[in-house]
């Protein structure tokens, strides 16, 4: 085995262990918006280690409390940003299989059916992360709802998407001497660190929409 499958073996296992570990305590302690009960355990998966330790400073404490706690706005807007990660990395995640196995492909290019692929899976995630907090919190028109969660998400969605598909565009046509299989500890380390640039790209749009009052801090 190759020292960067070891690594990726060991990183991957780590997202996982983290992501069972923020469930597990998200069952015993469940959020007060309900959806991020979700997405807490989903963005371990792609910070091994490290989501834990975000999770327990911004997460837990709004279980703690029965609602959200205040934060200084940084704050606010990286957990915005993990509500917006938790569709994004959902739908790339049940996607990337799927377009393998049917070997969907954009102009010939696997790598580019992927991108339409997990795009389109990540923004129907990503609508009903906002569409389902909407409803349950008084929102009883869907017709309104999926408008305000277009205009909340999808600019945040896009910057995300970008992040995630640039890096990925390098790793596998640049920096690796092949694509990787999808069923490879390389293929989804390499997708752990293009989740977390577009976790960072992702993080200036949700701080300009939050501002503009269009989306709201968490």
């Amino acid at each position: 085995m190759e020292t960067l499958e070891i690594i990726a073996w060991i990183f991957v296992l780590l997202g996982v262990g983290t992501g069972l570990a923020i469930l597990r305590d998200v069952i015993r302690h469940p959020q007060p918006m309900k959806i991020m009960n979700v997405t807490w355990p989903v963005n371990g998966l792609f910070t091994p280690v490290f989501g834990w330790w975000v999770y327990q400073k911004l997460g837990r404490p709004d279980a703690e409390a029965g609602g959200h706690v205040h934060k200084p706005k940084w704050q606010s807007t990286l957990v915005g940003v993990t509500h917006c990660a938790g569709g994004c990395v959902l739908g790339d995640s049940i996607a990337a299989p799927i377009v393998s196995i049917v070997g969907f492909t954009v102009a010939g290019s696997l790598l580019l059916g992927h991108f339409v692929g997990e795009f389109f899976a990540a923004y129907l995630f990503g609508i009903a992360f906002q569409m389902i907090p909407m409803m349950s919190m008084g929102e009883s028109n869907p017709f309104r709802a999926f408008i305000n969660a277009i205009k909340a998400d999808t600019l945040s969605l896009v910057a995300f998407e970008i992040g995630m598909f640039g890096f990925i565009a390098l790793s596998f046509k640049v920096f690796l001497p092949a694509e990787p299989h999808v069923a490879s500890a390389t293929f989804w380390f390499m997708m752990q660190i293009a989740m977390i640039i577009g976790f960072a790209t992702a993080y200036p749009a949700n701080w300009w929409l939050i501002k503009r009052g269009i989306k709201h801090g968490m």
